[in-house]
């Protein structure tokens, strides 16, 4: 396409021009929480899997959120809100045929 140039000529971000999150200026932001409890998951291979697991987690009591990171071949990781006994949620997970590390 005409008129693009080179990537390599592209301006770089500057507190004037560019966003807060990449300028040198940008003040830290502080970490969020963003799970309760963590829970290592094998055997997940697709988005099906994911969902299973999921849905297994936040049947129980306590569970506010349960997201799934699906590592495809490798241990995924289960990551649980809320004030769910660890021992309720391992239970869950098992019924569903899935395999806490």
């Amino acid at each position: 396409m005409p008129g693009i140039g080179n990537r390599t000529e592209l301006p770089q971000a500057t507190p004037a021009v560019g966003c807060n999150c990449c300028s040198t200026n940008a003040a830290p932001r502080p970490m969020q929480k963003t799970a309760d409890a963590e829970f290592p998951v094998e055997g997940l291979t697709c988005g099906h899997c994911v969902e299973t697991v999921q849905k297994a987690a936040s049947a129980v009591e306590g569970v506010t959120a349960a997201t799934v990171e699906l590592v495809a071949g490798g241990t995924s990781r289960l990551l649980i809100s809320g004030t769910a006994d660890h021992a309720a949620v391992r239970e869950a997970v098992s019924s569903a045929r899935y395999t806490i590390r």
